[in-house]
């Protein structure tokens, strides 16, 4: 029997708390488009991505006047494009990829399409070296693509090669979308660890081991949790916890419904819920507001890491009580320009980037959306990519990176991408040179604890 408080609770959560679908992404397998010819390539993906995702939109605002429950976004997700080893002979074959993926988002009305990828863990194709070498053409020459690639795994260790050329083609990306507050970089994300069902963009593709298609869904809702803790009042932690682990369990149902009906309309499977407290710069929206809800003066305070630590376990113990298939990354984000929280704690000097490496240890993705200036050396770059992949190797997490030097930037500066992706201060980094550490190359072994065959 539905108790009538708990719709009074979700209506709340809705119109007082930001509790929103933050996206509906379809997955789609392009395995079945494989051509020698690029031009028949391209075609063939253009077609299956059209003609899968054709009612996307129209069911998600179909279900978002049903419930009145806010979807946000409608995206797709591709197998990584450097699997369509068959027409991919040069960089410029991979831009018309970059193209055609563009053109099929913008002819759905989606507002992002994710796949234009490379999984070099270990070591790298000759497609993913030249997708990788054509990722700041791609980005700067396309609107809705985003792009990822993974360098790092439990099980392979840290790919040093790929490291080092990541931090060259941020640079090179920053340069090339230089106009736009180098806004390429923020459509760009460096892994370990990288989950395949994942919904949240920039990382977002179609692993191999998925269906032809498959609905995914990202739920967040950082006021939801943040209101639910100030309720709460003066009580010890592990209320503080029980309390976030119902709450997370209340949005994590209304995601689950979401997802089950939308897969009903399409026709195509259920695939996970993501709970991710994925934040935005508006107002009572904010993952920094929850840490301070919870007791800190700012974020990035001393006890600034023990707080997420308890945020990101207790959402995802909420999580999976409420649906059997919660997945994707499910916990905590910090992006620096998506939150309004994170915004002023870094302008205010509190949160630095060394607290921010500190605390991905125990959220759910790492450093993201952060503005660095942009002279920064791309060796310090691949240094900031390798510490982060190593956070993520050795504790058997996904862990990333999305660094943004912005062009003509410098610290204290503030760079502007409007919308979801917000501003960001420009934050300082340790320049301290890990040049010859880096050109190295080579691979980091796995850690012993990969040894669970």
């Amino acid at each position: 029997m539905i108790d009538i408080r708990e719709i009074q609770e979700t209506v709340a959560m809705i119109h007082e708390e930001n509790l929103d679908i933050r996206t509906i992404t379809m997955g789609i397998s392009l395995f079945d488009c494989q051509s020698d010819d690029i031009c028949r390539l391209c075609e063939r993906i253009y077609d299956k991505i059209t003609k899968s995702a054709e009612h996307l939109t129209e069911v998600s605002s179909a279900l978002e006047r049903r419930y009145g429950i806010p979807i946000i976004n409608s995206r797709v997700s591709v197998t990584p494009i450097s699997y369509m080893a068959g027409g991919i002979r040069s960089e410029d074959d991979c831009v018309k990829l970059a193209k055609t993926l563009d053109r099929a988002a913008d002819a759905l009305g989606i507002n992002f399409i994710g796949g234009y990828s490379a999984l070099v863990q270990k070591g790298a194709t000759d497609s993913a070296l030249l997708l990788i070498k054509s990722i700041p053409y791609a980005l700067s020459e396309t609107s809705l693509v985003c792009s990822s690639v993974n360098v790092a795994s439990t099980k392979a260790g840290i790919n040093m090669d790929a490291v080092r050329e990541m931090g060259n083609i941020i640079k090179k990306t920053a340069y090339l979308t230089r106009d736009s507050g180098s806004i390429g970089c923020a459509k760009l994300v460096v892994f370990s660890n990288v989950p395949e069902d994942n919904p949240f963009m920039a990382g977002a593709f179609h692993g191999a081991g998925e269906a032809e298609r498959v609905i995914n869904v990202g739920v967040s809702g950082p006021g939801v949790v943040a209101a639910a803790v100030k309720r709460a009042g003066d009580v010890d932690m592990t209320e503080i916890a029980e309390t976030i682990k119902r709450t997370a369990f209340k949005i994590t149902r209304v995601g689950q419904l979401v997802a089950t009906e939308a897969s009903k309309l399409l026709g195509v499977p259920f695939g996970i819920v993501d709970l991710s407290l994925a934040p935005t710069p508006a107002v009572g929206d904010s993952v920094a507001h929850i840490l301070e809800e919870i007791g800190l003066e700012v974020c990035g305070a001393h006890g600034t890491t023990a707080c997420l630590a308890l945020l990101n376990d207790a959402v995802k113990k909420g999580g999976v009580m409420a649906s059997s298939h919660v997945g994707g990354l499910s916990g905590a984000f910090i992006p620096v320009s998506e939150d309004a929280g994170m915004i002023d704690a870094a302008a205010s000097g509190a949160l630095t980037i060394e607290k921010l490496e500190a605390m991905t240890a125990v959220c759910s993705v790492g450093l993201d959306m952060i503005a660095v200036p942009g002279d920064t050396p791309s060796e310090v770059i691949s240094g900031v990519i390798a510490d982060e992949m190593a956070i993520g190797v050795v504790n058997s997490k996904t862990t990333a990176v999305r660094l943004i030097p912005a062009y003509g930037k410098n610290v204290g500066d503030e760079v502007s991408f409007g919308g979801l992706l917000g501003k960001a201060p420009v934050m300082k980094l340790n320049t301290a040179s890990p040049s010859k550490f880096i050109n190295r190359g080579g691979r980091i072994p796995a850690p012993i604890q990969s040894l669970k065959n």
